[in-house]
């Protein structure tokens, strides 16, 4: 059976599609993935046909961590500028990715493309999501709002607010987009309505660990564990880092990811007046962080899997993403989460609820004293320790690819 898979945005968002793609390989499937052009080499080794997006991803990163993408509605307005100059190219591009395909399984940013594509097909589409985004629970409030002491009605709300603001948001874009080009389809409405009988199923690949299935959600909504692909295991670090590690203790490893910023420099020198401060040493890792000249205590490299890494460090910091968090969870090491925008302070706080690290700090309201505090508490405090090694080994036993691969198989059998 041929499925094509549809994703979206930073490494982050299209990593897990590569573990799904190597799942469903495994599994016998004939797998297709259509992401951003600078992902071809990282689908392309790991056997999946690959399908090339327009657009540039740090572009968009870029655009949701300056101040007017921070708030959630900043965001919306963000994203919205980003892909409207590209959403025709995008479209086609996603139209000849599904070209045959038996099935179609779509992230956050191509909800709506891929389910439209699918249903013009008369193909079962899926929905793949990596933070509890268009199911409403009253457990907790979406993503992107306080959880504040005002009841499970407002806790609901918050889910119907965030719904009908991307629901009607991508409508009005869509149609001010078909106004230039006709040749586009309709609309036929929000997927994971009951309307015509056969919702959109939701699988949320994020570990049951980390959030529990919340008891009102409806059957079409699976936890399956974290997607974490195979590969990598052997990567050999550079001579530079294998020496640091072999020079001291573990350090505290420092990624904020993609989101490059034009803060970087300033941001870059309060991380390493912070590990002074807390007498730590530090590996950090990515562009997002730039420092013209280090002390002998901190390393810089431009990349490093998070899964070998991580779990050399003493304590991780990073932007609290979804796919960093999960790598942070994994390695079994306290994480301390500074949030920058969109779902990042949902990840920070439900962190420090799990125990595995301090509360979060919002970008915003860094500053090198309280991050040196932050990391000295994650580092030397033995609860924290324990809690996070406790959540690292019950996602390590979880196979969340291969819960996705049953699930999928299962209803592809049920709805042809």
């Amino acid at each position: 059976m041929d499925t094509t898979l549809l994703a979206y945005g930073s490494r982050g968002d299209v990593e897990p599609f590569v573990a799904l793609g190597q799942g469903l390989l495994r599994a016998g499937y004939r797998v297709r993935l259509a992401a951003p052009d600078v992902f071809a080499p990282l689908v392309l080794e790991s056997g999946i046909e690959f399908v090339g997006l327009p657009g540039d991803p740090e572009q968009l990163v870029r655009s949701l961590v300056e101040p007017g993408g921070r708030r959630w509605c900043g965001s919306v307005r963000s994203v919205a500028k980003f892909a409207m100059p590209l959403a025709v190219q995008v479209l086609e591009a996603l139209q000849d990715a599904c070209a045959g395909t038996d099935a179609v399984i779509h992230s956050f940013l191509l909800t709506l493309a891929g389910h439209e594509i699918a249903r013009a097909r008369g193909i079962p589409d899926l929905s793949a999501q990596f933070f509890p985004v268009f199911t409403a629970t009253t457990e907790f409030p979406s993503i992107v709002f306080p959880d504040l002491p005002l009841g499970n009605l407002y806790r609901r709300a918050t889910h119907w607010v965030l719904k009908q603001t991307y629901w009607q948001g991508s409508r009005f874009l869509y149609h001010r987009l078909r106004r230039s080009n006709p040749h586009l389809p309709q609309l036929t409405g929000w997927l994971f309505d009951v309307g015509d009988g056969r919702p959109t199923p939701i699988l949320y690949a994020f570990s049951p660990e980390v959030v529990p299935r919340p008891h009102d959600w409806p059957g079409d909504a699976t936890v399956t564990g974290y997607w974490f692909p195979q590969g990598r295991i052997d990567w050999r670090p550079p001579r530079e880092l294998a020496d640091f590690l072999d020079a001291g203790p573990p350090p505290v490893c420092v990624s904020f990811g993609s989101t490059v910023m034009r803060e970087r420099d300033r941001l870059g020198e309060l991380v390493v007046e912070a590990l002074a401060i807390s007498r730590q040493r530090g590996v950090i890792v990515g562009p997002a962080l730039h420092v013209d000249s280090l002390p002998e205590s901190v390393l810089w490299l431009d990349y490093a899997p998070y899964g070998w890494l991580f779990p050399r460090a003493a304590t991780v910091v990073h932007h609290g993403g979804a796919g960093t968090t999960a790598q942070g969870l994994m390695a079994g090491v306290p994480n301390v989460v500074v949030p920058f925008t969109s779902d990042q302070p949902f990840w920070g706080q439900r962190v420090a609820n799990l125990g595995a690290g301090p509360d979060p700090i919002p970008v915003r309201q860094l500053s090198p004293e309280r991050l040196a505090r932050v990391i000295v508490a994650a580092t030397i405090d033995p609860e924290m320790r324990q809690c996070a090694e406790r959540i690292g080994r019950a996602i390590r036993a979880e196979d969340g690819v291969g819960r996705a691969v049953g699930i999928i198989g299962r209803y592809l059998l049920l709805h042809p």
